[in-house]
């Protein structure tokens, strides 16, 4: 196996692949800041999200993904399809009902975010933040919890103490944006999935493969942009090298690649812009020029 996300499932049962994201919990935004106007754009296509977004902003997009079952979604998704609950939006809605236990009723949390100001938002946040909800994020992101849904190599890059570092993540996006606008916090305290817009002047090819192949294969110099999801949490050093090698050969002079990863970041990262980005899971959200990427 390439890579865990081959098998199409978090976890390690035999059977058949599955759609994995019904939305990408990823800001597109960093990407819209980071890669120069109308750039040839290589990207996971995930639940096609990102794709369209960047399509929007008249991006030629690549979109691969390893998963058959979720390249067929993000096609459905990027033909105007609307979207459906894959496993991480189930696994997010088993968690979410034991919501009212901690105090988070479904009132209590619109009113949370129809706020715009960060300051009266980290207010509202430190009443939300209650023992009950710590001892419940350490019970639901404990490895014993998780081990239940995802498979080994999906736990072995997760930090200590998990359920911490979640709501210090939450806090850390209250504090910094204004909840009315985050269509990212409403989907994740609520389960609500904003349908995408369509494409808009820019291209999307779907293809089918893996990440690392595809780019080994593909002419070089050839994107001027790289957009790689989190597609690293799980692999081992050898795909991270082959990985990296394959996107500075095909990566135009001057491209830039956004790596994002459930890892907290081994030290200072200056170009870390976890805290830019408005989904709030990640702890690593790496900008930088894609020559510079190295195993």
């Amino acid at each position: 196996m390439i890579t865990p996300w081959q098998h199409g499932r978090f976890d390690a049962r035999t059977g058949p692949s599955k759609v994995l994201f019904g939305r990408m919990y990823e800001d597109v935004a960093i990407e819209r800041a980071a890669f120069r106007p109308r750039s040839r754009v290589f990207c996971i296509a995930s639940a096609g999200c990102t794709a369209i977004g960047l399509a929007a902003d008249r991006h030629d997009v690549v979109a691969i993904d390893i998963n058959r079952d979720q390249l067929a979604y993000a096609a459905d998704r990027i033909a105007g399809r609307p979207a459906i609950r894959g496993t991480a939006e189930r696994v997010m809605g088993v968690a979410r009902a034991f919501a009212p236990l901690v105090g988070w009723t479904r009132r209590r949390l619109r009113a949370f975010l129809e706020l715009d100001d960060p300051a009266a938002q980290v207010e509202m946040w430190r009443a939300l933040d209650t023992w009950r909800l710590r001892a419940a994020f350490g019970a639901l992101f404990s490895v014993t919890a998780l081990r239940a849904v995802y498979a080994s190599p999906f736990l072995a890059f997760l930090p200590s103490r998990l359920g911490a570092v979640m709501r210090a993540r939450l806090a850390r996006c209250f504090a910094r944006h204004a909840n009315r606008t985050n269509p990212y916090a409403r989907a994740l305290l609520l389960g609500e999935l904003a349908d995408d817009p369509p494409p808009g002047a820019g291209s999307i090819e779907l293809v089918h493969g893996d990440a690392a192949e595809y780019l080994e294969s593909a002419p070089a110099a050839s994107f001027d942009a790289f957009t790689l999801s989190n597609i690293l949490d799980g692999t081992g050093p050898a795909y991270r090298a082959r990985l990296f090698a394959a996107v500075r050969r095909a990566a135009a002079p001057g491209a830039t690649a956004v790596l994002r990863s459930f890892a907290e970041p081994a030290g200072d990262l200056p170009t870390n812009h976890a805290v830019d980005d408005r989904a709030m899971l990640w702890g690593i959200v790496d900008v930088r020029p894609a020559a510079e990427l190295s195993a």
